[in-house]
């Protein structure tokens, strides 16, 4: 389950329940999945007290993801953030969810509106699990 994304104009609490955190003009991200996951990466860069997030490595997919999240105005306190959550999408859908049920779950856990929430989801899907795309 995703938790923690804002979407534009809601405000949102970076790293509210411990996990990766994803913000859209001030909506919010944060997986208890991702926790499991990646739970010493997620809180780890959480957890850095007034520290930058080192830079990723990111390639040309997670490049043209992480560039449309940010065309829709979803903002992420780092890229890694951003790439976890993305990837637990196609977790989510490996494991037999549908899209409208994980963008369900990203909008009741999040700040997300439903537009962001489906947007998330569906750059997720473009990006990472091509194979769930309709």
């Amino acid at each position: 389950m995703i938790s923690a994304v804002t979407a534009p104009g809601r405000a949102g609490a970076p790293c509210a329940t411990g996990g990766s955190t994803i913000s859209t003009g001030g909506s919010t991200i944060t997986s208890p999945r991702v926790l499991a996951a990646g739970l010493l990466l997620a809180i780890g860069f959480c957890a850095a007290v007034g520290a930058s997030a080192p830079a990723a490595h990111a390639d040309a997919t997670d490049d043209a993801f992480l560039a449309a999240l940010r065309a829709k105005g979803i903002n992420y306190p780092n890229p890694m953030a951003a790439l976890i959550a993305g990837h637990e999408v196609c977790n989510e859908l490996d494991l037999g969810k549908t899209p409208p049920q994980i963008s369900s779950d990203v909008m009741n856990n999040t700040q997300l509106d439903g537009y962001h929430a489906g947007y998330f989801v569906g750059a997720s899907i473009r990006a990472y699990c091509p194979k769930y795309a309709p």
